[in-house]
């Protein structure tokens, strides 16, 4: 479990330094709200850019005014604007919390969280949905509490609510060093920064996976000594032998053998014919 605070223009300027040596691990910072460009919150950038450089892992959260599902496929339109470009260790989160919204029943509040949170999980992202205990229980429906992540505001000692969630907003009037007056506390259940660059989302690149045991990388440098040399992955005898230094090419393995180049600078590429000395067993270069 880790500690977390979220914030907008309404915390004003942050000493992010401080809050971090305060012991709060995580920031979920208010991007704007509303379908107009005007309503972007004029604190997002620098939070973005001060809360990273102190080392706090970051998300981002959207608040919804959202009266159809043209506009909250407007608001996810310039969620995602805003957020293109940056790397959030922490869900990018739709807010959903307009009683004029409540007002019109589960069904259609249920469709503004789809709406919202497809348009925003198919750019690439790991997306939640920010309500408190009533809305969950009486206006989100199932489909979307299974499909999306929950971030729950209940400000009590310990939460209620029944469903799964993986964020709690346990307090609207926390105190943090670095920031003057009162900021929302929360706590996050689950390792967000590592499912989320695992899965590659929200600004990040998904990682390689790692070779397998006893496999070579591109441009492995293997030594060989008088070492058969063929001309194909399937060729039965050897073309030629070869002494010297090779890399690997692009560390593809074919019925147990590996394409080898004779230069670091030829690694990978293209034509294949044209950079590629040959292949080698395997078995002759471990």
């Amino acid at each position: 479990m880790t500690k977390g605070i979220d914030v907008s223009k309404h915390q004003g300027s942050i000493d992010w330094k401080k809050v971090k040596k305060d012991g709060i691990d995580f920031a979920m910072l208010r991007a704007g709200y509303g379908k107009y460009e005007s309503q972007k919150d004029p604190t997002f950038e620098r939070n973005y850019s001060a809360a990273k450089a102190a080392g706090l892992n970051v998300g981002a959260y959207y608040y919804s005014y959202a009266k159809s599902r043209a506009d909250a496929k407007k608001e996810a339109e310039l969620f995602l604007k805003y957020v293109r470009g940056k790397k959030f260790e922490m869900p990018l989160a739709f807010d959903i919390e307009e009683q004029s919204q409540a007002n019109k029943g589960r069904a259609f509040v249920s469709e503004l969280v789809k709406t919202f949170c497809e348009t925003v999980e198919s750019a690439g992202n790991f997306v939640s949905v920010y309500a408190n205990k009533n809305w969950l229980d009486n206006y989100i429906d199932d489909e979307c509490k299974r499909k999306y992540d929950v971030w729950l505001a209940q400000w009590a000692k310990k939460p209620t609510y029944s469903g799964r969630y993986g964020m709690w907003q346990n307090s609207s009037s926390g105190s943090v060093n670095g920031i003057s007056g009162r900021v929302d506390t929360d706590y996050a259940y689950k390792d967000y920064p590592k499912i989320i660059k695992a899965e590659g989302l929200n600004g990040y690149s998904k990682p390689a996976p790692p070779p397998k045991p006893g496999s070579f990388k591109a441009g492995t440098m293997v030594s060989l000594y008088n070492t058969p040399i063929y001309i194909s992955a399937t060729a039965k005898l050897p073309a030629t032998k070869k002494s010297g230094t090779y890399y690997i090419y692009d560390g593809e393995e074919i019925n147990g053998r590996y394409r080898i180049t004779n230069s670091v600078e030829r690694v990978g590429k293209k034509p294949v014919g044209k950079y590629v000395t040959g292949f080698v067993k395997k078995s002759d270069i471990i």
